[in-house]
C-alpha cells in the first residue's frame, strides 16, 4: 500500500466495476480491482495497470474474509459485483434465479459492507453502492432483480444515519441504461423466446419486450460516465445519499421519490438516533 487513499471495488471485470476502478486510479487512488475470476482480467489490467487485482467472490464468507483480512488501510469500498436476469418469475419453475439475485446483489453487497465497516470507521470513509432505477420502481418480469436491488435500498438507506454516527458516508449510485457493458444484455429474448417460455404471460410478456426499446432510447450513459460520477462522490465531504449519475436516472427517480437525494429521509433518521441532522 502507498501513502494514497485505498479504495475496493467489487465486480471490476467489466463494465462499470472496469471503468470505475480505471477512472478512480486516474484521479490517484490506490485501487484494489476485485474480481470472481483473476484470469479473466485482462481488460481490467489493461484499463488500469496500477490497480491491485484481488479475487473476490461475494457469495462466499471465506474469499470476502480473505479479501479484507491483510488490508492495513481502506478509505472506500465501492459495491458493484451484480447480476441480472430477465424472465416472469411466476413461471420459473423452481426459485434459482430469484435465490441468485439475492445472493450476489443483496447477501453480496452486505457481507462486502460489514467486511469493510471496521476500516472506513477508522478512516472516516465512505461506502458507495451501484444501485438501479430499478431498485426503486420496479420492473415487469425482473421481479427477481428488482426484489434483490429494492432490498440493497432499504439495508442501506437504514444503514446510513448508523455509519454517520461513526464517521462513514453511504451512498447510493444510480446510473441510467449502460448499453457498452454485458450487464443486462439478453441476446436470446425476443418474441419467439417469448412466446415459448412465458405461459399464461406471453403476450405482456411481448408487449413489454417491443416497449423496452423505446423507452430507454434518451436511457443511455457510457460506462466511465457512470465511474466519472462515482469518482466524483468518493472526493465529496458529504455526498448525499442517492446520486443519479444522468438526467434519464433522475427523471426516472422523480416519478416516485420527491426527495431524489434522500437527504430529508436522512435528516429524519438521523434525529431517530440523536444524532445532529446534516445540512
Amino acid at each position: 500500500m502507498t501513502d494514497r487513499q485505498v479504495v475496493l471495488v467489487t465486480g471490476c471485470s467489466s463494465g462499470i466495476g472496469l471503468a470505475t476502478a480505471a477512472a478512480a486510479s486516474r484521479a490517484g487512488w490506490t485501487v484494489i480491482a476485485t474480481v470472481r475470476s483473476p484470469d479473466r482480467a485482462d481488460a481490467l489490467r489493461a484499463a488500469a495497470p496500477d490497480a491491485v487485482v484481488r479475487r473476490l467472490d461475494v457469495t462466499d464468507e471465506e474469499s470476502v474474509t480473505a479479501c479484507f483480512a491483510d488490508l492495513p488501510r481502506l478509505d472506500a469500498v465501492v459495491n458493484n459485483a451484480g447480476i441480472s436476469n430477465f424472465d416472469p418469475t411466476l413461471e420459473m419453475s423452481t426459485s434459482t434465479a430469484l435465490r441468485a439475485n439475492l445472493e450476489v446483489n443483496f447477501f453480496g453487497t452486505v457481507a462486502v459492507s460489514r467486511a469493510a465497516m471496521p476500516l472506513l470507521r477508522a478512516s472516516g470513509g465512505r461506502l458507495l453502492t451501484i444501485g438501479s432505477v430499478h431498485g426503486v420502481i420496479g420492473q415487469p418480469f425482473n421481479e427477481a432483480y428488482c426484489a434483490a436491488k429494492f432490498a440493497v435500498e432499504g439495508f442501506m438507506e437504514a444503514l446510513a444515519p448508523v455509519a454517520a454516527a461513526h464517521g462513514v458516508h453511504v451512498s447510493m449510485v444510480v446510473p441510467g441504461y449502460v448499453p457498452d457493458t454485458r450487464f443486462g444484455h439478453f441476446p436470446d429474448v425476443n418474441r419467439r423466446t417469448v412466446q415459448a417460455a412465458s405461459g399464461p404471460y406471453a403476450d405482456t410478456f411481448a408487449a413489454y419486450v417491443d416497449r423496452l426499446g423505446q423507452s430507454w432510447a434518451n436511457a443511455g450513459q457510457p460506462a466511465a460516465e457512470v465511474a466519472d460520477a462515482v469518482v466524483r462522490a468518493l472526493a465529496e465531504d458529504r455526498p448525499p445519499f442517492r446520486i443519479p449519475t444522468n438526467a434519464w436516472a433522475a427523471a426516472y427517480l422523480d416519478a416516485k421519490l420527491a426527495d431524489r437525494d434522500g437527504r430529508t429521509v436522512q435528516r429524519l433518521a438521523h434525529d431517530w438516533i440523536g444524532l445532529t441532522p446534516t445540512p
